[in-house]
């Protein structure tokens, strides 16, 4: 994708899904901002580009101020704001009895009020620059939903429909908006999350990845790397149609019948057939 000569800002940029969209869309020609509350990680990647090409800004999505502070940061790096793109995101387990207040609240806050912050911070922005790009990273998690997660598959969900509100209300301005959907992508916040089912099985992070993918068409997790992609075509001008859409990008989890599945690891044919 040519990215060429676009300025994004990217939030939860210093590791995981983030950190590798930084990377794909310096490497086809855009200057980035990345952000984040672990400011050691946010320099780390920023040193691992070309000079010039990136910065980090350092703040907490939760807080509007720090929200406007990244937009107006990133706009003194590139002279504008193309491109936003609100990866920054939290996990925990819990089901709707056992979770306390302050867990629901917390995930809550960074996966669905924050990216509203940095959306309200930089749209003012793209209205003054004839436009721009918002991708969401939400989850499968946000329209199928996982064991003992409400807090996260309710943000997540959350943030998909704030999506589409967003391309509807400005798309006349050639403010698109879209939302990626990722399955199971290997991430330091996913192997901590594995590591209880790690335990149980009595396996490693490798097995568990094993088990919870075996129903899954292509049988295995997927990088950060392989979200990036779909990130730079929805940040390019090869996408100027593109507007509220929601792109799964899960290795085929989500068209798989659970109960159908199961029949199949069994060897059997939906129907009894042979």
């Amino acid at each position: 994708m040519d990215l060429k000569g676009k300025v994004g800002l990217i939030t939860g940029g210093g590791t995981g899904i983030g950190a590798a969209i930084a990377k794909r869309f310096v490497a086809d020609g855009a200057r980035v901002c990345i952000t984040g509350r672990r400011k050691q990680m946010l320099e780390n990647v920023v040193l691992s580009l070309p000079s010039g090409s990136a910065i980090s800004v350092a703040g907490d999505v939760t807080d509007l101020e720090d929200a406007k502070k990244m937009v107006r940061q990133t706009m003194d790096f590139g002279g504008k704001l193309d491109i936003l793109v609100n990866n920054a995101g939290i996990d925990t387990a819990g089901t709707i009895v056992e979770i306390d207040p302050k867990t629901w609240k917390e995930v809550i806050d960074i996966n669905l009020t924050g990216s509203f912050f940095m959306m309200k911070s930089a749209i003012p922005h793209f209205l003054k620059n004839g436009g721009g790009s918002i991708i969401n990273i939400a989850s499968l998690a946000g329209i199928r939903c996982l064991p003992a997660m409400p807090a996260y598959c309710a943000s997540k969900a959350g943030l998909i429909m704030l999506t589409q509100q967003a391309a509807l209300d400005y798309g006349p301005f050639n403010i698109r908006s879209n939302v990626i959907c990722p399955g199971a992508i290997r991430t330091e916040m996913l192997e901590h999350s594995m590591t209880p089912l790690a335990e149980a099985l009595k396996t490693d992070i490798n097995g568990a990845f094993s088990k919870m993918t075996s129903m899954s068409p292509l049988r295995r997790v997927g990088f950060p790397g392989e979200i990036t992609g779909i990130c730079s075509y929805l940040a390019s001008d090869d996408s100027t149609f593109t507007n509220g859409a929601v792109l799964v990008v899960d290795g085929g989890a989500s068209v798989v019948d659970v109960q159908g599945a199961a029949l199949s690891n069994l060897g059997l044919n939906w129907g009894g057939g042979k």
